[in-house]
């Protein structure tokens, strides 16, 4: 029982992390482990997955009602992510990914430092592509970043929000709806892997998406109230802290 709480208490943080600007599983994924230090990773994995599609599908439909969602972009990116997403998840059980784990946290200090270093970065929703060339753009990134997503995954939602604002120049708030809508995706074709597979705990699975839900709804309202500067320091919050993560477990944990 306790146990459950635990997992409800963190994949509720997770979901309203998430929703704002990804890295959820910075808070659901290492608690899982903690939790549960003797099962499967892939069934961990797998059902972090599980419960983590229904936060995200909630917060798309929450940005759906209340942004005006590019879906020039966002069907495309997610589309090319469903399906390079799936081929990631193929790859990374046949090509070892440790040198993903020392690539990371450098590629997270260049993004941190961009957007850090460029106060107006993400500001204004000013878009600067339109026709085949954004969905040319946003077939691209939606396959690099779904296959990424499958082949490793930490910060895959981050990304995506840094992506959308440097290539498409959306607002932080824009990327992030976007971003979503693309995160469904990705999860949505892992999560096909991981259930043909039996790497799925379905009851608990399911009881975390509740609580992901319940998060994802007030994360989503708190970026819509608050707008882009909210999403923006949030943004910065949360890849500082995914570098913190991924360098101490690429350089100094082994």
């Amino acid at each position: 029982m306790v146990d459950f709480l635990v997992l409800g208490v963190a994949a509720f943080g997770a979901g309203l992390v998430d929703a704002v600007v990804g890295g959820g599983g910075l808070i659901q994924l290492p608690t899982m482990f903690t939790v549960f230090p003797n099962m499967a990773p892939a069934t961990l994995i797998g059902t972090n997955k599980l419960a983590s599609i229904f936060g995200t599908s909630v917060a798309a439909v929450s940005y759906a009602r209340r942004v005006a969602i590019a879906w020039s972009v966002a069907t495309p990116a997610a589309m090319a992510a469903l399906v390079f997403a799936f081929l990631g998840a193929y790859t990374v059980t046949k090509v070892s990914a440790d040198f993903m784990r020392i690539v990371l946290p450098l590629v997270l200090l260049v993004v941190a430092i961009y957007t850090f270093a460029r106060k107006d970065f993400g500001s204004v929703h000013a878009p600067i592509h339109s026709g085949a060339r954004e969905q040319s753009l946003a077939l691209v990134t939606g396959a690099s970043i779904g296959f990424y997503d499958g082949f490793f995954g930490p910060g895959t939602g981050s990304f995506l929000v840094f992506l959308f604002v440097r290539i498409f120049g959306f607002d932080f708030l824009g990327a992030s709806a976007v971003a979503k809508v693309v995160n469904v995706a990705c999860n949505f074709a892992a999560l096909v892997w991981f259930g043909y597979s039996g790497h799925l705990i379905w009851q608990l699975g399911l009881t975390m998406a509740v609580c992901q839900i319940a998060g994802s709804l007030i994360g989503s309202r708190m970026a819509m109230k608050h707008g882009s500067g909210f999403v923006r320091k949030l943004f910065l919050v949360v890849v500082s802290v995914l570098i913190v993560k991924t360098g101490y477990d690429a350089w100094l944990r082994w």
